[in-house]
Parts: structure tokens; sequence; C-alpha cells
């Protein structure tokens, strides 16, 4: 019977392998490997098609813009090319396309899903370029070692390197294992959770605040839960951990009170909804609208398009405006002045007949013109009204409105003082000719 080389039985190829392998390569039955694996992929491509739909989401990890380069692929070739090779096996067919197929399928997957999840969860991150080349580098050289059969080789020589810590035997061989374990399954946590976040916000309206806390609360878990997994694939004994959460908590205590402050807060802000994302707020002086809020801190973004990141804990502290709680409805004013002597009783209805004609300016509350100020060149009027679309600016609307007021008063021609100053012109005093011949005799 001959045997079949495994992932977990290959050794290094010497040259008589390799021309062995080469020949293999050749024979009928090479062309029988390469068909099965032709189907395994059209397999995997017709699956995810199906999955997928018609309609293509590129910011999706699992699908991508096209079928053939989101997660989904390469991992559902590689679990069709895994059962094939057994059914080959099990027909005593000498392997040659799948040994080396499979290394690559592997390689292609581990470089899919590290690239996919780290592009989504950090998608500005200057960093990306650097870490795709260096895990596809990594995982293109890990698999022509593996299938050149020295992998196993390096592995038992690490596995000699070993070292006592406490009670425990550790080898470098398992350190590695565990660090690249560890990575897989902070990725995969990291790829679940922005699929749950992505899930739970899309579509959200009213209720996105309460969507935004459950979204951060399984990223919490899930890293957590996937940072045990990773401790627990290192080698680290977790009941370990114990005396090392009671650090926290003492840092916690007094070093990290801010940044806990601020995460507690945010989860406050989310849970009773006091402030949600769309609000249009007023802080420290800096008014914008709420744009996002994270667990450490909520960014305003203003008209200007300025963003401001402010922390949690000062939105919980301090006195915050919302001009968006119980409705979107915003007061403006404006100020004008007219001539002493105007007949305000029959000025005052046409000016707030003209800005209700405003298309931003709602009917109810009707628009109010009132008389504020006695100025020194006229009768101070505001105008007040309410608009429903603070988001698309209030600068905007308050000049509509003083179009239509200044357009108004020009049909109506009614003056709008300028600044006047009165000024009192006095004759030089007359001085006597005793005081004049005083004064020549003194100098």
């Amino acid at each position: 019977m001959p045997t079949t080389p495994s992932l977990h039985t290959a050794q290094p190829l010497t040259a008589e392998e390799l021309t062995k392998l080469w020949t293999q390569l050749q024979q009928p039955t090479a062309l029988a490997e390469l068909g099965l694996l032709l189907a395994c992929l059209g397999g995997a491509w017709l699956m995810v098609r199906l999955t997928r739909g018609r309609q293509a989401d590129p910011k999706s990890i699992w699908f991508g813009q096209h079928v053939v380069d989101g997660v989904l692929f390469p991992i559902l070739a590689l679990i069709l090319a895994l059962g094939a090779r057994r059914f080959l096996a099990g027909v005593e067919i000498p392997l040659a396309v799948f040994r080396v197929a499979i290394p690559v399928l592997v390689s292609l997957a581990v470089i899919r899903l590290t690239v996919k999840v780290l592009g989504v969860v950090f998608p500005n991150a200057p960093a990306m370029r650097v870490i795709e080349r260096t895990v596809s580098w990594m995982a293109w050289a890990g698999s022509v070692l593996w299938i050149m059969g020295v992998m196993p080789l390096i592995l038992d020589e690490l596995d000699d390197i070993s070292w006592k810590i406490g009670s425990s035997q550790v080898s470098l061989r398992n350190l590695i294992e565990g660090a690249f374990s560890a990575v897989l399954v902070l990725i995969l946590s990291l790829s679940l959770s922005s699929a749950i976040e992505n899930r739970l916000l899309k579509g959200a309206t009213d209720n996105m605040s309460l969507r935004k806390i459950m979204a951060n609360l399984s990223r919490a878990l899930l890293l957590t839960v996937g940072l045990m997994m990773a401790l627990s694939a290192v080698g680290i004994d977790l009941t370990a951990l114990s005396v090392l959460g009671g650090a926290i908590g003492v840092g916690v205590g007094f070093g990290l009170q801010k940044l806990a402050a601020n995460y507690v807060s945010g989860f406050v802000i989310l849970a009773e909804r006091s402030l949600r994302i769309g609000d249009l707020v007023k802080v420290d002086n800096f008014e914008g609208r709420i744009t996002d809020i994270n667990t450490r801190y909520t960014v305003l973004r203003s008209s200007a398009g300025r963003e401001a990141i402010v922390p949690n804990e000062m939105l919980i502290t301090q006195r915050v405006e919302n001009a968006s709680l119980a409705d979107n409805k915003l007061l403006l004013m404006t100020e004008v002045q007219v001539a002493y002597g105007t007949d305000l009783d029959w000025l005052r209805p046409l000016l707030a007949e003209a800005v209700a004609k405003v298309p931003r300016i709602l009917p109810s509350p009707a628009p109010a013109v009132h008389l504020t100020a006695f100025a020194s060149d006229g009768l101070g009027l505001t105008v007040a009204f309410w608009i429903a679309d603070p988001e698309n600016g209030q600068l905007a609307a308050r000049s509509e409105v003083n179009l239509a007021i200044l357009a108004t008063l020009n049909q109506l021609k009614v003056d709008i003082p300028y600044p006047q100053r009165v000024v009192h012109h006095r004759p030089p005093l007359e001085v006597s000719s005793a005081e004049h011949d005083i004064t020549h005799d003194a100098t």
C-alpha cells in the first residue's frame, strides 16, 4: 500500500524525493487530482455565490467585492480539498497535487482573514500596508517550507529549546504556536464583533443608542473571551490572573480612575439615552451634532466641519445643552432696526408673514416679531422663528430670513436707520482788550 504524505507526517524532501514528486505530478493520477481540486474550487465558488446573492458588498469580510476576494472562499475551498484528499487516500491514489494545494489554501485563508479583519477594524491605520505585506510573506514562506518538508524539522528543533517557568515546562515551539493561536483567536473575535456591530447598526433610526450599546457590549465580551482563550493557548494558567486582577483593580483605583470613569460614563449615556447619535448639543462652549458615541469618548461635529472629541465623563458631570432631546425643533432669532416713527402695529404682521414664507421656517410655532430695544438710531425689532432641520445648517436659515425681511422693508419703503450723530458747533469766545493787554504784559 503506498503511503500518502500528510500535514502531520511531512518529512524533508531530498533531491530524489523532489524528483519523485515532479514525476508524480506528470502522472495521469495528477490530472485526476487536478480535476478534483478544480471541482473543489468550483464548489466553493458556487456556495459563496449562492450565499452572498447578487448584491456585492465591498466592505464584507466574508464575501468581499467579488466572490473570490473574501475570507469564505479559501476556507470553503480548504475544507473541500481536505475532504477530497481523504477520499483519494482511501482509494490508494498517490497524492502530489493536493500536497502542494492544501498548504497554499491554508496560507491564502490566513492572509485573507488577517488582512480583511484588520482592514475593517482599523480602516485608516497607516501600518495596514506593512502588516499586509508581512503576513503575506510569512504565510507564503511557511507554505513553501511545509511543502518542502523543512517546517517539521524546524518545529522539532524549536521544541528542544525549553525552560521551566514555575512548575511548567515551556518550549519555544509552544510559545510560537501559542502566539499564533492567540493572534488567530483575537482576529476571529474582532471579525465576529465587527459583523455583529454592522448587523446591529444597519438601518437603525430611533433606537441607534440602544443598538450602539449592544454592539459595544458584544465587542467587549468577545474580546474578553478571545483574550482568555488566547492566554490559555499560550500556556498561561488563568488561575494566576486573580493576582493580576487585584493589581489591575488597584491601578484602576489610583492611576486609571479617569479612564475607567470615561468607560462607565459611556455605557451610562447609551443606557439612559440622555444623549443620542444625531442630537444637536452644546458642551464646553462647543456646539455640534453627535456623530458617534464610543465607550471612552463622544464625537461632536459642528456645522463648520470641525470635530470635538469629548470625554464621556464630561458629558455626565457637566451641563450639556441638548437642542433635540424632546424634538428637533430649534428656535432662531435675528434683529433689525427701523426708524423712529414707524407704525409697528402695521409693520410687525407683515414681517411675520414674510418670514413664514421662507421654506425651512415652521408654520407652528409661527414666526413672531417683538420690539426689544429703543436704540440710539432706531427701534430694535427681534424676529423669532423655528426650524425643524438644524442639521442642515442654522446660518443658511437665518440668511434666508434676513433676505426676506430686507425685501419686505424695501417693498414697504421702511427706512433702516443709519447711525446718526448730532454735532453742536460753538463760536469761539471773544477776548476783551483789557485781558489781551494783561496777557501781553505778562509775556
